[in-house]
């Protein structure tokens, strides 16, 4: 059973959504939070597998609240998608840095939203081709210090890293295998033996340390990373 925890201060939001992934054999909504501050706090005491987190929020915004829950060594299981009305950069990038596992906007297909939870409560990351095009290019830009310097690359197989650059163009487990003639486990075990070596949480994280360290680059769409 998937626990998710609802952090939304509207409260009609909160019971659309509830009654939409409660209906759900394999999901189950534990608790609702109405701001940030709630949020963090009914987090460490429902320690949820998923939390829906909407980022403008009173008594803490989203963002924050995620850098909390995700910073707890109690809630080293908790993943969150971050929950919002546009899609815009800022809020992009710095969710991403916040530890968040993935990005929706509100009016997302019911269908969407449950893959989502359940993807995302597999270990999966969720970017859109369109949400990781723009992330990819606003990291970028900025000047801001890499998670891992280039180096730390070092102790990556070739392999890894050619793994490692389909994640940063935004390929799930299932096209990373058809690109690399392997199994979808396989593909899988690659990428969680990456996240132990660089010590990142989740698949987001990889994307933003692909395109730190350099090992792919604004407009690269899945050819064979260099050597």
């Amino acid at each position: 059973m998937i626990r998710v925890l609802l952090a939304d201060d509207q409260t009609l939001i909160r019971a659309g959504f509830r009654a939409l992934l409660d209906a759900e054999n394999d999901m189950e909504v534990v608790a609702e939070a109405g701001t940030g501050t709630e949020a963090v706090r009914l987090a460490k005491a429902a320690k949820p597998d998923v939390v829906l987190m909407d980022i403008r929020m009173p008594g803490g915004d989203g963002i924050d609240a995620t850098a909390t829950i995700l910073a707890s060594t109690e809630l080293s299981g908790t993943r969150v998608i971050m929950l919002t009305t546009f899609e815009l950069d800022d809020y992009i990038i710095d969710s991403i840095r916040a530890g968040a596992s993935g990005f929706l906007v509100k009016d997302t297909e019911p269908e969407e939203l449950i893959r989502a939870v359940r993807a995302v409560a597999d270990g999966d990351a969720l970017l859109s081709p369109s949400v990781t095009r723009r992330l990819l290019t606003k990291v970028a830009a900025e000047s801001r210090p890499a998670p891992a310097a280039p180096s730390s690359l070092e102790q990556l197989t070739a392999r890894e890293r050619e793994v490692l650059a389909l994640v940063g163009a935004g390929l799930n487990n299932a096209l990373i295998a058809e690109k690399l003639y392997i199994t979808p486990l396989t593909a899988k075990t690659h990428v969680s033996r990456i996240m132990t070596k660089l010590m990142v949480r989740d698949r987001a994280q990889l994307v933003v340390l692909a395109y730190e360290s350099g090992l792919v680059r604004p407009g690269w769409t899945g050819a064979a990373p260099e050597r």
